[in-house]
C-alpha cells in the first residue's frame, strides 16, 4: 500500500503535464522521462491529471493510462496525487477509488462551476466527500478557473466537519489576506500548497504555505526556494526566485501558458514533443525567439551567479 498524505505534507508537489506525440497521442514514454526529470530536481511528490496537465482534453481510457504510468514510473519514491475532478460525483468516485487502488496517495477534487451560493458549495463537497470516505483529499480553491469562491468560512466549517480533508491548494487571487486567514484560524492545521504558477510564492511562504502545488518548467527554482525558507532563509529565498522571475511570469500567461512550459520541457529534454491538444495554444515564431531568449537570459545569470560563488570560495 502507498503512503497517503496528511497534514504535514510540504514542499513542492509538482503538477505533471500529459505529454503527447507530435501528432496528438498519449506519449508515455515522455511520462516515463518527465517523471525522472521532476524527481531528479528534488520534488516531495507530483500531481497529474490537474487543470494544467490538460486532463479536461483525455478521454477516460487516457485519464486511466496516464494515472497508471505515473504510478508505475514513480513507484513509490514520492507520493502523488491524483486530479479526480469531474461534472458527475458517480465517475468522480469511482476514478478516485481505482486512483487509490492503484497506489496514489490522496486526490484533488475543485468544485462544479454550477455552485454558487456558500450553502450549494458546502452541499458539494460534502455529497463527495461522504462517499470518498477516508481517501485524503485536496481541496482546490482556483476561483479564476471554476469560478466558485470559496469563503473562509465555508473553507474552515469543510476542514473541521471532514477529517479527510488533509491540503487546500490555494489559487485565489488576490489571496495572500485569505491565506493569513486560514492559516490563524482556530482548528486542526492543514497542509497549505500554493498555486497561480508561482508568482506570489514568497509572499505566499512567508503568509504560512507549507509549499507549492505548481508546475513551473524550472522546479528546482520551487524546490530551492520552499527549502530556504523553511530553514529561516528567507532573504536567500527571495533572491534566488528574483532570477527567475521573468521567465516565471511569462510561462504564467492566461492562455498560452501551458504551450511555453512544455516548450521549455521539451528543450530541458523532459518530453519529446510540446503538443498541446486543440482547443489549445500554438507558439509562433516570435513566442519561440522570445522564450529562447528569456530561457538564455536565465542561463547567464545563474552561470554568473555559480561563478561568483566559485571565486568567493
Amino acid at each position: 500500500m502507498s503512503v497517503r498524505i496528511d497534514e504535514t505534507a510540504s514542499g513542492v508537489y509538482v503538477i505533471a503535464v500529459t505529454p503527447f506525440t507530435e501528432t496528438g497521442a498519449l506519449d508515455e514514454a515522455s511520462i516515463d522521462r518527465v517523471t525522472d526529470f521532476y524527481l531528479e530536481k528534488g520534488v516531495s511528490g507530483l500531481t497529474i491529471l490537474g487543470m494544467m496537465g490538460e486532463s479536461h482534453k483525455l478521454s477516460s481510457e487516457e485519464s486511466r493510462a496516464t494515472m497508471r504510468r505515473y504510478l508505475k514510473r514513480v513507484d513509490g519514491r514520492v507520493p502523488v496525487v491524483v486530479g479526480v475532478s469531474a461534472p458527475g460525483t458517480d465517475p468522480l468516485v469511482a476514478f478516485a477509488r481505482e486512483a487509490m487502488d492503484e497506489g496514489a496517495a490522496g486526490v484533488m477534487v475543485a468544485p462544479v462551476p454550477t455552485v454558487r451560493t456558500e450553502e450549494q458549495i458546502h452541499g458539494y463537497f460534502a455529497g463527495v466527500l461522504d462517499r470518498l470516505g477516508d481517501i485524503p483529499v485536496v481541496v482546490q480553491d482556483y476561483p479564476l478557473t471554476t469560478g466558485v469562491n470559496i469563503s473562509v468560512a465555508t473553507l474552515l466549517r469543510l476542514f473541521e466537519a471532514y477529517p479527510s480533508i488533509v491540503m487546500l491548494k490555494h489559487e485565489d487571487c488576490p489571496g495572500h489576506a485569505k491565506l493569513g486567514r486560514i492559516r490563524n484560524a482556530p482548528g486542526r492545521r492543514l497542509s497549505i500548497l500554493v498555486g497561480n504558477g508561482g508568482l506570489y510564492l514568497p509572499q505566499e511562504m512567508r503568509r504560512g504555505a507549507d509549499g507549492a502545488m505548481t508546475g513551473f518548467a524550472y522546479p528546482e527554482m520551487l524546490v530551492e526556494v520552499c527549502a530556504l525558507f523553511a530553514k529561516g532563509e528567507a532573504e536567500r529565498a527571495e533572491d534566488l526566485f528574483d532570477l527567475y522571475l521573468p521567465l516565471l511570469r511569462h510561462e504564467a500567461q492566461p492562455g498560452i501558458g501551458i504551450a511555453l512550459r512544455k516548450e521549455t520541457l521539451r528543450r530541458r529534454g523532459a518530453i519529446g514533443s510540446a503538443h498541446v491538444r486543440h482547443p489549445g495554444p500554438k507558439l509562433g515564431p516570435d513566442d519561440h525567439a522570445e522564450l529562447g531568449q528569456l530561457i538564455a537570459r536565465l542561463e547567464r545569470r545563474l552561470s554568473a551567479g555559480r561563478t561568483m560563488r566559485a571565486a568567493a570560495g
